[in-house]
C-alpha cells in the first residue's frame, strides 16, 4: 500500500488549505511535521522527511511551494527508491521567496537534477513565488509533466484553493507516467476548486 506524505511549504498548510483537506480526505495520508514552519531549514526538513521515508515502503509525495524543493532534494537520497511519485504544486523560487520574506528560509538554490521518480509539476501563471517560464524550465529539468492552471496565484487558500478534487484527479495520472517519457500537458482552468465535495480516490496503489 502506498502512503501519501504531505509536504507543506513555508508556514505550513493549515485550516482550509487544499493539503489540509487532502490529509483529512486520504486515509493513507500522513503530514511530514516540521519543528519550525516559520524558519524553514533544508537540512532539518530533509532529515525529518528521511525519518518518515525510512518507515515507509512506498510513498506518494504531495508537495506545495517549498515542499516541492524538499521533494526534489530527496531524489538524490538512497531512500528515493521508496518514492513512487511526486505531485508538485506551485514550487517556489528561493530567490523570489527571499525577497518576499527576507531571512526567513535556509533552503539553498533550486535543485536542478532530474528526479528519479515519476512527477507532475502544477504551475500558475500568476504565482508571486515563481515565474511561469521558470516553472516550465524546472519541469523540464526535473523530468516532470507540466500542468498549466492559468492565473491561479500561489495555488493556496488566498487564491481560492480549499478542498481540491481536481488535484486528486491530476495526482492519479502519476500512475500512468511509469514506464513512459514525460511531456508537458495542459489542464483546464478550474471554475470551482471545492464545489465537487470531498470525493477521494487514491492516486497510487
Amino acid at each position: 500500500m502506498t502512503r501519501t506524505l504531505i509536504l507543506p511549504g513555508f508556514r505550513g498548510s493549515f485550516g482550509d488549505h487544499w493539503q489540509a483537506h487532502w490529509l483529512r480526505d486520504d486515509p493513507r495520508a500522513v503530514l511530514v511535521e516540521q519543528d519550525d514552519w516559520e524558519r524553514p531549514d533544508l537540512d532539518l526538513w530533509n532529515a525529518r522527511l528521511q525519518e518518515v521515508l525510512a518507515t515507509t515502503d512506498k510513498a506518494l509525495l504531495v508537495a506545495h511551494s517549498l515542499g516541492c524543493l524538499l521533494a526534489a532534494r530527496i531524489a538524490s537520497s538512497p531512500l528515493a527508491g521508496r518514492v513512487k511519485g511526486a505531485f508538485l504544486v506551485a514550487p517556489c523560487d528561493p530567490a523570489l521567496t527571499e525577497k518576499l520574506h527576507p531571512g526567513a528560509i535556509r533552503f539553498g538554490a533550486l535543485p536542478e537534477k532530474r528526479l528519479s521518480f515519476p512527477s507532475m509539476l502544477v504551475a500558475s501563471r500568476s504565482d508571486p513565488y515563481m515565474q511561469f517560464n521558470e516553472a516550465r524550465r524546472l519541469a523540464a529539468a526535473w523530468g516532470s509533466s507540466l500542468v498549466d492552471l492559468g492565473p491561479q496565484g500561489h495555488i493556496n487558500v488566498k487564491s481560492g484553493f480549499g478542498r481540491w478534487p481536481m488535484g486528486y484527479r491530476l495526482a492519479s495520472l502519476l500512475s500512468r507516467e511509469r514506464g513512459r517519457s514525460k511531456s508537458a500537458v495542459g489542464a483546464p482552468q478550474p471554475t470551482s476548486h471545492g464545489a465537487e465535495g470531498p470525493s477521494f480516490r487514491s492516486p497510487l496503489t
